[in-house]
């Protein structure tokens, strides 16, 4: 599980409690799909960089990961650092990363997604869906929450990043092993992790 930073800040508790409130919700930790699951379609979300994204956009790599984030969650921020490293180790073998923003506050608008793409130095594409859409076909309901798709675009791998916010601490390196499996044609060893961040806020 992940453990709070003791720094005196409430918020880091409040995420926490988020991420036990989610692991008690449904089948292990996702109503909506399953392992095995094929990746559901979008199209025509604009990204950042002013480009338009979809799903065949990316249909050239090896593994996809989707990343649900906002700019106004700190568990979002602190994995910028990891994300980062994260994306240049695995771009370079034909993966592909995707972060999607599906806030409607004001905090998530469109200034705020290209200032938080530019402070963690994003070199993938950071997409706008006001519709929620993309978030609810995959059951998201934390950010950072991740889906890793295998090059037939199966759902191998959903969850957190990895179990520790203090990345001193970290255990268990979910999506990095899950997408060197992947590429490396071995088997995932984890499908599936409990995910933990700022509860994702649907409109009715």
């Amino acid at each position: 599980m992940l453990q709070p930073i003791r720094r005196g800040k409430k918020w880091v508790a409040g995420l926490m409690l988020v991420g036990m409130f989610v692991a008690g919700m449904g089948a292990k930790f996702n109503k909506v799909v399953d392992l095995g699951d094929a990746a559901p379609g979008w199209e025509k979300l604009k990204g950042v960089d002013g480009q338009v994204y979809g799903l065949k956009d990316f249909e050239k790599a090896k593994v996809l990961v989707v990343m649900f984030t906002c700019n106004h969650c700190p568990m979002s921020r602190a994995y910028e650092a990891r994300l980062k490293a994260f994306h240049e180790k695995f771009a370079p073998r034909g993966m592909a990363l995707v972060a999607i923003s599906v806030s409607q506050s004001p905090a998530d608008n469109w200034d705020a997604m290209k200032e938080q793409a530019k402070r963690g130095e994003f070199e993938f594409p950071y997409v706008q869906d006001l519709s929620q859409q993309t978030a609810r076909k995959l059951g998201a309901l934390v950010t950072p929450q991740f889906f890793v798709f295998d090059a037939q675009r199966k759902l191998s791998y959903m969850g957190a990043f990895d179990n520790h916010l203090n990345s001193a601490q970290v255990e268990h390196h979910y999506l990095t092993d899950a997408v060197d499996a992947l590429l490396s044609g071995r088997p995932v060893p984890v499908g599936e992790s409990r995910p933990q961040g700022c509860h994702i806020e649907y409109e009715k």
